[in-house]
């Protein structure tokens, strides 16, 4: 069986745990294991956290910008895709490992190491285009559990 939804969202705050939450309930609801929802639910927070600061023209106050989370349960894979709205990432340059103490700039390390294939990209026009997938592994008692 196969789950995808998508999720048109406000460019504020209170939108990461909004769908941090649907991805955990989709996924418990599933049959996902837990540790693998866990995973994937934290990338989803680093990913929209960038789009809320970094995904507009103008800054994070401006409340009318929006940005897009998109997740796919299929067979033995998610698949979720976070796009914004704003310039785009810079010309790809190698991720560098953040100091504990640094507030910002750990998100997309960490996406790399809880997912396993990540893709960052831009599309023109839309903005700045941040994907990634894992295997997932299913409780015993899962009821949509791929076959």
């Amino acid at each position: 069986m196969s789950i995808w939804w998508s999720l048109h969202l406000r460019r504020e705050a209170a939108s990461v745990p909004l769908a941090r939450r649907l991805l955990l309930g989709t996924m418990e609801t599933a049959g996902v294991d837990p540790d693998v929802s866990y995973d994937l639910s934290l990338a989803l927070s680093e990913a929209c956290a960038n789009a809320v600061e970094h995904g507009g023209e103008s800054g994070p106050q401006d409340s009318t910008a929006a940005y897009r989370v998109t997740a796919y349960l299929d067979g033995e894979k998610c698949r979720i895709e976070v796009t914004d709205s704003g310039p785009g990432f810079s010309p790809v340059r190698p991720l560098r490992p953040t100091p504990m103490e640094a507030e910002n700039g750990r998100g997309l390390c960490l996406i790399h190491e809880l997912a396993d294939h990540v893709q960052i990209g831009n599309k023109p026009g839309r903005g700045a285009v941040v994907s990634f997938d894992k295997i997932l592994k299913w409780r015993k008692d899962a009821p949509l559990m791929a076959v």
